[in-house]
């Protein structure tokens, strides 16, 4: 039935999710989540919340979650945009604020929604090497762009860059955005959202998904001077006036207040990726520098392939992205330290 396509469908390369198995007493770490749930009063907004008032509409502006977001960073509700986790902020950026005469510039291993976005949206792109260390250097950004965007850390390889090098890139493309994906920002990161009130032409995405433990929810928002935030509004308001619903905005706003649940569990989260860290490096794996929720690892004599099969016939899933340059590493989401020491074993096991 594919002769009723649209010759964009036609010519699209979707993005491939990782895979969520539906298998037994499985040792989940290939999608990057948080191990550990989301704070207790983010339930019990989503319970109060659960009632008649769900046959009415959301508030299309889900000022609350503004609000929460701009007390968060110091900001103002006008610098803030919010959406149907930040894939969809993501895709209203490439539209809104990325398609240009100029190519968009991105690293080339990174996110790989970010060519499916410009698939969709005939956005003209070219890719940026990482150095030969999987780094992403500020000086390879100074050319002519329509836009340049990276997440940070960068993923998959974990690796972050710092404000001082964000400020290279945005000191030498004054005239397009540097869009900043912080994702994982908080397992080590330093976000950007200081340097929004000094560079106009800067915007930082982030996503209640890994360090507020709300994938299930899909809550995500930008931080950026008013003017790219309109942008963002006038498309958002051109294709879903009600992205997101009265369980998301109450739950995240929750999730937002409560900074000690937020603190306790990515701590968590960082104390057991160092650990980890240390146990792989042991069995000889090589670790890149993670300030992520994940580890990116290769080990010298191992084919990252049949590793990843041997560790799926365990119950224990890995990403592999076979892909040029990083075909030989596995990513790793750091999960409980009982889930952690389940990989461990079974990789010495398997070594051995």
């Amino acid at each position: 039935m594919s002769r009723y396509w649209s010759a964009v469908v036609r010519g699209l390369t979707p993005y491939v999710p990782g895979e969520q198995p539906k298998l037994p007493n499985l040792v989940k770490l290939n999608t990057n989540e948080n191990p550990y749930g989301p704070s207790p009063k983010v339930l019990e907004a989503l319970r109060a919340e659960t009632g008649d008032t769900l046959r009415l509409y959301p508030d299309p502006n889900a000022d609350r979650l503004k609000e929460a977001v701009a007390a968060c960073f110091g900001v103002t509700p006008k610098q803030v945009f919010v959406g149907n986790g930040s894939d969809e902020v993501l895709a209203h950026v490439f539209l809104g604020l990325l398609k240009h005469d100029r190519p968009v510039l991105f690293p080339d291993i990174t996110y790989s929604f970010y060519p499916v976005y410009c698939g969709l949206y005939d956005v003209a792109h070219e890719t940026v090497p990482l150095t030969d260390a999987f780094e992403i250097r500020p000086a390879d950004y100074a050319r002519p762009n329509g836009g340049i965007v990276f997440p940070n850390p960068n993923a998959p390889t974990g690796r972050a860059l710092t404000l001082g090098d964000i400020e290279k890139i945005l000191a030498a493309n004054t005239d397009s955005v540097l869009v900043v994906d912080e994702a994982y920002v908080d397992f080590g990161g330093e976000t950007a959202v200081p340097l929004v009130a000094k560079y106009p032409n800067l915007l930082v995405v982030q996503t209640l998904s890994k360090s507020r433990s709300l994938a299930g929810l899909r809550v995500g928002f930008a931080v950026g001077h008013s003017d790219l935030i309109e942008a963002l509004e006038r498309v958002k308001n051109s294709f879903n006036s009600y992205p997101l619903d009265r369980l998301a905005i109450a739950g995240a706003v929750a999730a937002m207040a409560d900074a000690e649940h937020f603190e306790r569990t990515r701590q968590a989260v960082i104390n057991s990726r160092e650990a980890l860290v240390q146990e792989l490096t042991t069995l000889g794996f090589e670790v890149l520098p993670s300030a992520a929720n994940f580890v990116f690892a290769r080990h010298p004599q191992r084919d990252a392939g049949e590793l990843a099969a041997a560790l799926r016939q365990r119950s224990i899933i890995v990403r592999h992205f076979r892909q040029p340059r990083i075909e030989q590493f596995l990513r790793i989401t750091v999960g409980t330290d009982a889930q952690c020491r389940a990989l461990v074993g079974a990789l010495r096991e398997m070594l051995a």
